[in-house]
């Protein structure tokens, strides 16, 4: 079967198979891996094919800020890992994030956001849309009632993510879904802590999928990224502000994404089974006050996330006995873990959400949230368990 068999949209290749495949075009060349094309701009025939490239009469390459070759084998492989016709790469999640609400947004609209997002997330919506005259009413993940009241005539997105950061609340994307298609409003969810490797929120009913590509998608802690997903219908139109404004992922950048992408469901699935085995032990610990982590049949959102995801990822959080200071004192007693914001990665990293990924909530979003300073957030890597169970206990020891 020939590699263009692979970028089929209808084809019959399971995930592990378009994670290596999709996407993928060789050149002239013939090379095996996926080619790297550093280059700013492409050298036309003759004028009249530059003047049918820039308006878009002939397809192909125009200008590397919104077309590369490399960057479109990774928008076609994440597009059918996602189950998405069509997906458009940025230069970070956030950039993703700014790329679609510029597209769909303008002012005198209004977003419903759930409460239990990054930090940076509500503070571009809250500080930063405010300021062009677009609203934000931001309500319960979990509570279908106040996504229901928050509605207005003016209200055009509905973003989430699930699970959440750092709690790990979920979503019931398909009746949140179903808000959004009565009230004509998109709904957007954040899929960076599961990956289509764990949950394809689109074959749920969302419209359009957010990720962090820096996180898991690549798995090592190396590149910045972002991608939206979605239909080609409203990925066109993302692209177009692309185009425009230019957070552009680099093509070395997608490259590197590439190369994540091949071992994504296996890391995956490493990373979630690591996490519940420490989930568990964490729930055994007398200075642990409660444990976040929707594999645990004790968290509110076990069932719900049974049923939509295939595994509960690799991110938990947990609440030591005591506040900023005990929690403090746990993370610097580490010696194994990575004191770094960053997820995703192969290597564990231990963060405290109050005052890094979350420090510049008010006092009042971060109660909202349940951002709590005796709240500690892991994002378990691929080490040993056990080494993990070893590092943590000299932490809880300190207290």
């Amino acid at each position: 079967m020939n590699i263009d068999d692979v970028n089929d949209p209808h084809s019959d290749f399971k995930f592990d198979t378009l994670a290596i495949r999709a996407g993928h075009v060789r050149t002239h060349e013939g090379e095996h891996g996926e080619p790297l094309f550093l280059t700013s701009s492409y050298v036309f025939t003759d004028s009249a094919e530059a003047a049918a490239r820039f308006s878009g009469e002939q397809s192909g390459n125009v200008y590397s800020r919104y077309t590369n070759p490399t960057v479109s084998i990774l928008e076609k492989r994440i597009a059918a890992l996602e189950c998405a016709e069509r997906a458009v790469a940025t230069s970070s999640g956030m950039a993703a994030i700014l790329s679609t609400c510029m597209t769909f947004l303008k002012a005198g609209d209004h977003i419903v956001c759930s409460r239990s997002v990054f930090g940076a997330t509500t503070v571009l919506l809250d500080k930063y849309l405010s300021r062009f005259g677009i609203e934000t009413t931001f309500v319960s993940l979990t509570d279908l009632d106040q996504w229901h009241q928050a509605m207005r005539p003016q209200t055009r997105i509905l973003y989430l993510e699930t699970p959440s950061n750092p709690l790990c609340d979920v979503a019931d994307v398909e009746s949140v879904a179903a808000i959004a298609r009565k009230n004509n409003a998109l709904l957007v969810v954040d899929n960076c802590f599961c990956t289509p490797a764990l949950q394809q929120p689109l074959k749920l009913g969302a419209d359009l999928i957010i990720h962090s590509a820096t996180k898991y998608l690549d798995g090592q802690g190396r590149c910045l990224g972002g991608i939206v997903a979605g239909s080609k219908e409203l990925i066109g139109q993302v692209l177009t502000f692309i185009r425009t404004a230019g957070p552009t992922m680099s093509p070395f950048n997608a490259w590197v994404f590439l190369k994540g992408l091949e071992t994504l469901k296996l890391r995956m699935h490493a990373h979630s089974s690591n996490a519940m085995e420490l989930a568990i032990w964490l729930q055994e610990q007398p200075k642990v006050k409660e444990v976040f982590y929707a594999g645990l049949e004790s968290h509110p959102g076990h069932k719900l996330a049974s049923r939509q995801q295939t595994a509960f990822g690799g991110v938990l959080s947990f609440k030591v006995k005591g506040d900023r200071k005990e929690a403090w004192k746990v993370i610097d007693s580490t010696k194994l873990m990575s004191l770094t914001a960053n997820l995703g990665d192969t290597k564990t990293t231990i963060v405290h959400p109050a005052t890094t990924t979350h420090g510049r909530l008010s006092l009042e979003q971060k109660e909202e949230a349940g951002i709590t300073g005796n709240l500690i957030r892991v994002a378990v890597g691929l080490e040993d368990i056990d080494d993990l169970k070893e590092d943590l206990l000299q932490g809880l020891k300190a207290l």
